[in-house]
């Protein structure tokens, strides 16, 4: 089941000279994909994550999450999509600072009147290991201890796609690598597909399939068998 299809994706910024930061991409994931996006500073990477998590817009292709077109979307009905279907894992994790652990796993359903199922809840929190964390606020957490949370927050509305900006670029080498195994069994035990931008060749390993970004364009480089390795 395709999940996610780009088709002739395509962004220029103009800064008085035109600069083709994504060119022609036509990128496609099937549920319980993991796979992996590297490339420099500049390629177009972070770029071509902004673009399907629905925060830019493209300057021509198109993107379809679960067969829907979101560049049909109004910007009303993209929040709640994005909200819905697309999870997000940002390098400094982006909790909410002043609410506890719960709530800023909970915040995807409280923006949006639904309530938990607690039993999910309770799998998502023992899969990543927080269950002790709950009552605690974010500045109490080391740095592997918030994207754990962050994690969390992104499962809770069981969404279509998760896509990982550098999830591991703030933290330690043990910590990186606890987070990169973390993604793996996420993406096992709730079927969920993810996407994740990184320059970490081991986090890019860990993956199913990596693909290179090069001056805004995309090669698949490789496919492995993860249960063969």
């Amino acid at each position: 089941m395709s999940i996610l299809k780009t088709s002739n994706l395509t962004k220029t910024y103009d800064f008085g000279v035109k600069v083709n930061a994504l060119s022609d991409v036509n990128f496609e994931l099937q549920k319980g994909d993991l796979v992996a996006i590297i490339g420099d500073s500049g390629s177009g990477k972070s770029t071509l994550l902004h673009l399907l998590a629905g925060v830019d817009k493209p300057t021509s292709g198109e993107i379809y999450i679960q067969d829907k077109n979101i560049n049909k979307l109004s910007k009303e009905e993209l929040t709640v999509f994005r909200r819905r279907n697309i999870g997000v894992i940002y390098q400094f994790f982006n909790l909410i600072p002043n609410i506890s652990v719960r709530k800023n796993i909970l915040l995807p359903l409280l923006l949006d009147n639904k309530r938990e199922d607690q039993r999910y809840f309770d799998e998502i929190i023992t899969t990543l290991e927080i269950e002790e964390k709950l009552d605690r606020f974010p500045k109490q957490l080391s740095g592997g201890e918030q994207q754990r949370v962050a994690i969390a927050r992104s499962l809770i509305t069981r969404p279509a796609i998760i896509l990982a900006d550098e999830p591991t670029g703030n933290l330690d080498r043990r910590n990186s690598e606890e987070i990169t195994s973390l993604f793996r069994l996420v993406n096992k035990r709730f079927e969920s597909t993810v996407m994740i931008i990184t320059h970490d060749e081991k986090v890019a390993n860990s993956c199913d399939k990596v693909y290179k970004m090069v001056d805004g364009r995309l090669n698949q480089t490789e496919e492995r068998d993860y249960e063969n390795h």
